[in-house]
């Protein structure tokens, strides 16, 4: 039937009304949908710098893979025989190492730039083996035996990678009678044991100065030091040997500054006024600052 003109004008209102109400609808639908999507972006990428496990490895020093590897035991109960060492750390117990340190051999002691570094140890594939593994600090150099086959005695022999543990240390994950045992190792971060700022140890005399440098956190290591007084600019030091550097310099009556490079991470730190200007040699100081 046909309609007339007023229906048919009244017809082409209301559809046109209701056409522009679905458009108008679909244009909130897409305002909200790209609000959420902007919204969730945000906040993806917020949350993505907290708990990005890539960043999370940028800035510290994440575990590395389990390796084989074989250990043995030096000293006795008391560890006494572990103390000083090639890394130059003294006594180990008033410094905040303990009994759970290992001498490494040459192979991964890396004429010492491994020095601090933690390892993460457990038994397997023997008799003798406890549930479990023991987190021990590197503090020393197991050398090589050239007189001995490096199968049959000659444990630290490179290639070979060893670790000759304190004995309290190596009881944790085996029995002692053992005497050698395989194990795994892999590095870890050693913030859970290394608490609070890197402490230097100064020794030498008026125009030497030599820092052993000690509770290391993050990968555990140094690569590279260097040392301000407050007459100075930046002077790098040389590594002397294990966890110490040196530097030729008259710096005694100046507040001394550190800043120091980890081997494995490759991060830079400075701890600012470390030392007073009245320093001694003999003495330790602490920063208020570590690796992470």
């Amino acid at each position: 039937m046909a309609l007339n003109v007023e229906e048919a004008s009244f017809s082409h209102t209301n559809f046109t009304t209701h056409s522009k109400i679905k458009k108008s609808n679909k244009m909130v639908s897409f305002y909200h949908s790209w609000s959420f999507f902007c919204f969730f972006s945000m906040i993806t990428l917020i949350f993505s710098r907290f708990i990005n496990p890539t960043a999370a490895v940028y800035h510290g020093y994440a575990p590395s893979p389990w390796t084989l590897a074989h250990a043995t035991f030096y000293g006795d109960e008391s560890a006494s025989a572990t103390m000083g060492g090639a890394c130059g750390y003294g006594n180990l117990i008033t410094n905040g190492y303990g009994t759970d340190t290992a001498a490494l051999s040459s192979t991964l002691f890396s004429d010492g730039y491994a020095c601090g570094q933690c390892y993460q140890i457990k038994c397997v594939q023997s008799p003798w083996c406890y549930r479990g593994y023991t987190t021990v600090t590197a503090t020393n150099l197991c050398p090589p035996n050239w007189s001995q086959d490096s199968n049959n005695g000659g444990w630290c022999n490179p290639p070979r990678t060893h670790f000759d543990m304190a004995k309290p240390a190596f009881m944790k994950i085996a029995q002692w009678k053992a005497g050698i045992i395989p194990v795994m190792y892999r590095r870890v971060p050693c913030n859970a044991i290394r608490k609070g700022g890197i402490r230097f140890s100064f020794q030498g005399n008026g125009y030497w100065l030599l820092v052993y440098v000690m509770n290391v956190a993050g990968a555990g290591d140094i690569h590279q030091m260097w040392v301000k007084g407050t007459k100075t600019g930046w002077i790098s030091m040389s590594h002397n040997w294990g966890a110490s550097y040196q530097a030729f310099a008259t710096l005694q009556g100046q507040a001394l500054s550190f800043r120091l490079t980890s081997h494995t991470t490759k991060q830079t730190i400075t701890a600012y006024n470390v030392a007073p200007a009245n320093w001694n040699l003999g003495l330790t100081y602490q920063a208020h600052v570590n690796f992470h």
